[in-house]
This record gives C-alpha cells, structure tokens and sequence, in this order.
C-alpha cells in the first residue's frame, strides 16, 4: 500500500509498502533544519505510532552534500535571552525524544556532513548507514559556541563511551566514515548515494518483515538502559533519600498520594518495573506482552 507524498517543501514524506521516508528537503543549505523541519519530524513520529501497517522509518537527506547540517542559523535571530537558548533545547529534547521513541526501526541514511543537530538525529535513530564521504560530530566549540543538552550527550556517550565523547567535542572535529564505523557512529559504510539508498531500502524491507513486537520491545529497553545509565552516581544522594537500597518496596514519604494513581497497583508493591523508563509511576507486574504500553 502506497501513501501520497506529503510535503511542506523544506521536508518530504511518502509510504511505500509499508516503509515510511523523510527527507530533509534543503539541499541549497545543506538540508540545515528549521524549526518547523523539527515539528514536523516530530509529528510524523507520532502519527506513525498510531499506524500500525507502517514496519519501518528511513530518514535521509536531499543530494549528496549533506544529511542534515544542524538547525539553521537563522533560526536563532530572535534570541535575546538564556532563558530563549534554555527553551531551544527543551523544543529539540522533546523532538528528538519523540523520534527516539518511534516504535518502528528508524534507518538513517547518511551523505555528507552529518553535524550539531544532524548528528543528534542521527544518534537517535536504530541503525545509521553511510557514505565513503559521511562526516559526523558536533562543532560547536567552534561555531555557536553552545551546548548539547544532557539527552544529547547521553545518546553519544551510548554509541562512543565518555572519553570518546569529550574528544569528539572538545576538540570540534567531525569523523569521517571509516573512523565513524570504528567507533560505533555508523553501521555500515557503502560507496555511494546510489548504493546508500539501495542499502537503506534494503534494510528497512529486512526489518520490516521481521516481528514487530521484538523489535519494538528491544527498541524500549535499549532506550530504558541508557536513561538508567544516564542518571549515573548520585553524589548528593538525591535518589538514594528518595529510595534508599536495601528497600524492596518505596518508602513512605514516596508513596505518599501515589495511591489510586497506578491503575490498580498498590503502592506497597515490590518496585518491579518503571513503565516510562523510570521517571513516572511504579506498578507491581510487568504487563502482559500484548498489553504492553510504551511512553
């Protein structure tokens, strides 16, 4: 079954059998994004949660220069205040957080540059495939001269480890393809664009004929463990007041009003599994495979 295109020509959409496409339509700008790129991607996202024939999520880039080359600078003329950087990265945290969470594979296709906010894309999606000329990182100590969210750093520090992270970073430079495959950023390389988007079609028909509740549910707990890891050590022992170790059950001062609020659960219940991830609400059972609910 076949979708018509949509498009709002900076971004295109189209369904093919199943597999769902977008492209970053700004090839004259390096397919930089503009706000309403990000909202857009976003809402794809979720209207493919709700579409239970699509299997697959291929993003990509028009032409051959770049996959996306971070937000576009002129988005940024209207900050005055910290408080308008503060609300940038609240916006782009709750798209890429929304792109992360879409329950099908998500497949970039990488030409090209892939940096700043491109490259945060990238690291949210399952498997990412380049070309001999893919360039990936975040140059920001040397153009805007901000930084990547806490989200932002924990997908990268996932794919790379920390020191790899700092060095990435730190020293502003992007990695071309080969390096990129080493170090865990790419999954594959291929010679050309050509080659790229055969790949990358390809790829999502092989995981969409695969078992979607597998894929879905493994998507989740990959996600689940890098937010448990993310948090790290508690220095000023914040959680550890809040849930102490040696605690089967929550204390008192955390059960307090959470009765009635998980669906039947009593709040005195074992702490068996967080249904978010681990920032919401506690239930006492795992659900049931085909009841499984993800946030």
């Amino acid at each position: 079954m076949n979708a018509p295109t949509t498009t709002n020509e900076d971004l295109l959409y189209s369904v093919t059998d199943g597999i769902a496409r977008i492209t970053f339509n700004r090839p004259q700008a390096r397919n930089a994004m503009t706000f309403a790129m990000y909202d857009r991607m976003a809402e794809i996202c979720t209207e493919i949660n709700a579409d239970r024939s699509i299997k697959a999520l291929i993003l990509t880039g028009a032409g051959d220069k770049a996959f996306a080359s971070g937000t576009d600078i002129s988005q940024f003329r209207a900050f005055k205040t910290a408080q308008d950087a503060l609300d940038y990265e609240a916006r782009i945290d709750r798209v890429l957080g929304t792109l992360e969470q879409c329950r099908v594979p998500v497949i970039a296709a990488i030409a090209g540059a892939c940096t700043g906010g491109g490259a945060g894309i990238a690291a949210c999606c399952d498997l990412r495939i380049g070309t001999e000329t893919t360039r990936m990182g975040f140059p920001i100590a040397r153009t805007l001269g901000n930084c990547l969210s806490m989200s932002n750093i924990s997908r990268v520090v996932a794919l790379v480890g920390p020191a790899r992270t700092k060095d990435l970073i730190f020293k502003a430079r992007l990695v071309e393809a080969q390096e990129a495959l080493a170090l865990g950023l790419l999954n594959e390389v291929v010679p050309d664009v050509e080659t790229l988007q055969r790949r990358a079609d390809e790829t999502a028909k092989l995981v969409a004929s695969h078992a979607p509740l597998t894929l879905e549910a493994t998507k989740e707990a990959v996600r689940r463990i890098r937010r448990t890891l993310w948090r790290g050590p508690d220095p000023q022992g914040l959680y550890e007041r809040r849930f102490p170790r040696g605690h089967g059950r929550l204390p008192q001062q955390a059960r307090a009003g959470l009765e009635g609020q998980v669906g039947g659960a009593s709040a005195d219940a074992p702490c068996r599994m967080r249904r978010d991830g681990g920032e919401g609400l506690l239930t006492d059972q795992p659900a049931a495979p085909a009841q499984l609910q993800f946030s």
